[in-house]
């Protein structure tokens, strides 16, 4: 800011635009003048408003620049105008959007024959699409004029800074009135129809798939545009066509009719998949299905299904004889015949349509058996998840809506194409006395053989891994189908329909799924599952490996007592500041809260009443706190081993637990790390090692006990550390001995201003 209202200095620019004869090109040469153009530099604003000036701006756009300049200032020019054509300044945007021989200009780019420079294209594309949001009525009525717009846009469709100009004439314009007479007149264009005949095997790549993804993106926006509308939305003129019987008839005659090509196969199943993408839910797994909605009626555009409907079993056939593609090297070893592109979004069109739950789709469906076919691929390609996923997605489908799939087939066939609506409970189980015979779900596991291909993949897959093999890519996705059929027949909305055909299935059947169930899938299931963090028990490291046994067999102690102290101390808070932790609560948005009145306060911990806490405070201590004999040496046999230990820890032996059971007579009645003053005598385990303590590592010779006299040691267990003291003789009284009959009790002293100081008889015994 300070900057900004500097009058004292001033701007390359203004330098610039002082000389007399100054070009436009020595203003872009310089780096602030985008800069100071957002700025709304008054001289620099009259000086590009100029005709002279806006005129080379818009030829610097749409004009090819000189080959003979260098590659990476040739374009320099021609985006520096773009930007400062584009910078939403008012004065630039209505002398560009208010000249019509400018916009003849800009215009006059189109009238080229393809292909057309990319970056010049994203210029030009660019430059109109910014009029058009702020220049809206004048810009539209210049476009509108021209009768060859539309035909030059959908001619140099390939490039996709011209397929972003179009979607901007369908979502970029304002008000919702001028909206929707852009929408009429490019319907009246035929510019739907133009795109459909665009993805036809006959137009090239970039055309095919710029005009499907431009399809998509209207579907998708057209929907959007509908959805936001407060009030009742007037129909969209291009939604309309879209979804229209003869404009899907049109689509599938042109990807099947004919050669066939990959590409025009799945540009055009994309579109078929945007009208049907709405209408069905984006489950991920069998499990989310009920969850996600799908087993709510779905609303469709019945002219799509009328359209898609005889088409099936072309879908099907593409699925058996998909366009021949060359072997492909994979991880796994060469795949002689891959999947493709176009039988995925085959089986994602089937998952689509069943999500619909249309039973004349669905009879069909099971005539061509195109759901065991899906099965057969799903088993073949055991590495291509993205296949798996559809496969589970079309299980989901069929155990979501066979209830609803069931009373529409009782309806009639009048009514095959409308989902019928949902009376009373859309959960509840229909009786097994309505289950026709050519429903999906019982197509799924009787003609399908859902449940034995389960077994015998999962046996297969046993055994290919049990010769040392590869788990099968297809196991997680088959795990999850195998679930969902536990569900439906152990409880959910299907129960009936699933448990009356899976009595129809061989005993043999039945009874291997049911071991299957119980004990092989129930495992998988176990292992899959993800344990709590704080539920697991962490290791620890080799250099902690004595502590444990400690976290075990203190834990619940632990943390009663630490629930005991809090009690404690709320009572006491409460007591002697004179009010609750709700209001306390209310004080903290008060500058003048009495925080002064905290320093006051005096903790006592009262572990001598008779409350639960009490008593577990008393077992705590008398765990860790074993009572001996001050006449006996405790440091007697700890002389024996100290220079054993020393050598070890220089020379890296074996640790200390290594050598002792943990299970052993000498711990038998207490935890790994109990007695941290009470070592017993003659123990093989003792010193310390239980609590993480290492002996010192000393750089002169090690001189056997035996030989010398023991020097005395204290052990601190807050720090772990064993430190040379004074001889063994020195009487237990000098200083650096540890005193374990002076205990202190357990209490909590502050004064004002200072920190509390907590004494524990379970903490290191304090030094004479």
């Amino acid at each position: 800011m300070f900057w900004k209202f500097d009058l004292s200095a001033m701007s390359h620019v203004d330098k610039l635009l002082d000389k007399e004869g100054v070009t436009l090109r020595e203003l872009m040469d310089g780096e602030d003048i985008l800069q100071e153009c957002k700025a709304q530099n008054r001289k620099l604003l009259d000086f590009l408003c100029r005709r002279q000036s806006m005129e080379e701006l818009v030829g610097l756009v749409t004009q090819d620049p000189a080959l003979d300049l260098e590659e990476r200032a040739r374009f320099k020019y021609p985006n520096t105008a773009c930007e400062l054509l584009t910078c939403d300044v008012p004065q630039i945007n209505d002398r560009l959007g208010g000249d019509e021989t400018l916009l003849n200009v800009l215009y006059n780019f189109l009238d080229r024959e393809p292909p057309l420079n990319p970056l010049l294209a994203s210029f030009f594309s660019k430059t109109i699409g910014n009029l058009i949001a702020r220049k809206t009525e004048q810009v539209i009525a210049f476009l509108r004029k021209k009768d060859k717009f539309i035909s030059l846009v959908l001619k140099h469709i390939g490039t996709s800074a011209l397929m972003d100009l179009l979607l901007r004439l369908v979502s970029c314009v304002e008000p919702v009135g001028l909206r929707q007479e852009v929408l009429h007149w490019l319907n009246e264009e035929k510019t739907i129809q133009r795109l459909v005949e665009l993805i036809h095997p006959s137009q090239d790549e970039d055309r095919q798939s710029n005009a499907s993804q431009t399809l998509c993106d209207i579907i998708r926006l057209g929907r959007e545009q509908g959805s936001q509308l407060l009030e009742a939305p007037q129909p969209d003129p291009l939604l309309t066509v879209l979804e229209s019987q003869e404009c899907v008839e049109q689509l599938l005659r042109n990807m099947f009719d004919g050669v066939q090509t990959e590409l025009c196969l799945v540009s055009g199943t994309q579109v078929l998949l945007t009208l049907l993408e709405p209408r069905r839910a984006g489950s991920e797994g069998l499990l989310d299905s009920c969850s996600q909605g799908l087993d709510r009626p779905c609303t469709v555009s019945p002219g799509v299904l009328r359209g898609i409907e005889p088409r099936l079993k072309d879908f099907h056939q593409l699925l058996l004889s998909p366009p021949k593609k060359a072997a492909i090297l994979t991880t796994v070893g060469v795949l002689e015949e891959p999947l493709g592109n176009a039988r995925l979004h085959s089986a994602r069109l089937v998952a689509a349509l069943l999500h619909t739950g249309t039973p004349s789709i669905n009879q069909e469906l099971c005539r061509l058996d195109t759901m065991g076919l899906l099965l057969d691929l799903f088993f073949k390609y055991t590495w291509n998840n993205f296949l798996h996923l559809q496969v589970e997605l079309c299980i989901a489908a069929i155990l979501s809506h066979a209830a609803r799939e069931d009373r529409a087939a009782a309806s009639g066939p009048e009514d095959a194409l409308e989902p019928p609506p949902s009376s009373g409970d859309p959960a509840a189980p229909q009786p097994a006395s309505s289950l026709p015979e050519g429903t999906m779900v019982t197509h799924l596991f009787q003609k399908c053989c859902l449940v034995q291909r389960i077994l015998e993949a999962w046996e297969a897959n046993d055994r290919t891994q049990a010769a040392g093999g590869m788990r099968r890519g297809n196991m997680g996705h088959l795990t999850r189908i195998a679930n969902a059929v536990v569900q439906n027949l152990e409880g959910g909305p299907l129960q009936s329909q699933v448990s009356e055909v899976f009595r129809g299935l061989p005993a043999d059947c039945r009874g291997r799924w049911e071991s299957f169930v119980e004990e092989t899938l129930s495992e998988a299931n176990r292992r899959n599952a993800v344990d709590l963090v704080s539920t697991h028990h962490l290791h620890p490291s080799s250099e902690d490996e004595d502590m444990e046994g400690v976290l075990p067999s203190e834990l619940s102690l632990q943390q009663a007592f630490s629930e005991y102290q809090v009690q404690q101390m709320t009572a006491t808070f409460v007591d002697q500041f004179g009010f609750s932790d709700e209001e306390f609560a209310e004080q903290d948005d008060s500058v003048n809260a009495p925080f002064d009145r905290i320093a006051e306060i005096s903790f006592t911990v009262d572990a001598d009443d008779d409350s639960p806490g009490a008593a577990l405070f008393e077992a705590c201590c008398s765990d860790h706190i074993q009572p001996f004999d001050e006449d006996d040496d405790l440091w007697e046999a700890e002389e024996t081993h100290r220079a054993a230990r020393v050598t070890r820890a220089r020379f890296g032996g074996p640790h200390a637990s290594e050598r002792c059971p943990k299970d052993g007579p000498e711990r038998r009645g207490q935890g790994a790390g109990e007695g941290v003053g009470a070592v017993q005598a003659g123990s093989p385990c003792e010193g310390g090692s239980e609590v993480g303590s290492s002996w010192a590592v000393f750089d002169g010779p090690v001189t056997p006990m035996a030989a010398s006299p023991a020097p005395a040691v204290a052990r601190d267990v807050g720090s772990s550390v064993w430190a040379a003291g004074s001889p063994s003789t020195s009487a237990p009284e000098e200083k650096g001995w540890a005193k374990f009959a002076d205990f202190q009790p357990f209490s909590l002293s502050q004064g004002r201003g200072a920190a509390p100081r907590w004494t524990l008889a379970t903490a290191t015994p304090r030094l004479a």
